[in-house]
């Protein structure tokens, strides 16, 4: 090209004379201020990868930090019902507006633009990571530390669109005790090796019971085997939180902020080395 600068960091042409990979890092809103973004990603579902986000916010507000919760599991939000968020997001011209919990965490969801919270998501995969993207884009984000993204499991369109469009500083792992987890935590890790997003760690949830008479632990889902996937990949274990009904009562009553533990502090403690 006659008129190429061959600064190829701030070009978007596809040409024959690019030197350098082309970024697909999409520019947040103008009036956004995110000082670090974590993914929250498992290589399957029913690990409990929205219920370690909640926490994970939670024990940052309570670390001073301003959290915020970006859900971009679309097709199954959980994560307004956790922190007893009924209304609904609103916007202007600049941008639309996260909804802060009783916390001040500020969380955007699509149950939170959606008539009926009930009402499904019958979107394609293109649709629903471009919805994504226009979380980080459209939404005012302001003054946060750590943005938490919870992510859909599996490793399709949306952790790519994550991955590529977002800033990402690294992701912690969620996965269970059963044997399974060697398998799920390796395609979680080497699907973000391939995008080279640094993996702070591993979340194990479910982990066991405590019983509450005389304290004893009980391994419900048979012996863990998080320990050996955190030696084979170098990661450390950065919690193991256990089968609680208190917790799940906190969740099914919107009060997630209100549930006392501290199990998280040492993943956010890793955050702030990132």
């Amino acid at each position: 090209m006659s008129d190429c600068s061959h600064d190829c960091s701030s070009c978007s042409s596809d040409c024959g004379e690019r030197t350098e990979p082309q970024s697909f890092l999409a520019a947040p809103n103008p009036k956004s201020s995110v000082k670090k973004v974590i993914g929250v990603v498992s290589g399957k579902g029913g690990v409990g990868k929205s219920l370690v986000t909640e926490l994970l916010a939670v024990a940052a507000m309570k670390s001073r930090k301003h959290a915020a919760i970006l859900d971009a599991d679309i097709t199954g939000p959980s994560i307004p019902k956790a922190f007893g968020i009924t209304e609904k997001a609103a916007g202007t011209q600049e941008g639309i507006y996260p909804i802060k919990s009783k916390g001040g965490i500020d969380i955007m969801s699509i149950n939170l633009l959606l008539e009926d919270t009930t009402d499904p998501v019958i979107w394609r995969g293109p649709i629903i990571a471009g919805t994504v993207k226009q979380f980080w884009t459209d939404v005012i984000w302001e003054d946060v530390d750590i943005m938490f993204v919870d992510m859909p499991p599996g490793t399709g369109d949306v952790p790519l669109t994550v991955f590529q469009s977002l800033p990402v500083d690294g992701i912690i792992v969620v996965a269970s005790p059963q044997e399974l987890v060697s398998m799920i935590v390796s395609k979680a890790v080497k699907m973000a090796q391939m995008m080279n997003i640094p993996i702070l760690g591993i979340v194990e949830n479910m982990s066991y019971f405590a019983c509450p008479d005389c304290g004893k632990q009980f391994e419900v889902f048979g012996k863990s085997h998080i320990n050996e996937v955190s030696i084979q990949y170098n990661l450390p274990v950065l919690a193991k939180i256990p089968i609680n009904p208190a917790l799940s009562e906190a969740v099914d009553s919107g009060t997630i902020e209100d549930f006392e533990q501290d199990w998280l502090k040492p993943a956010i403690d890793r955050i702030g080395d990132c």
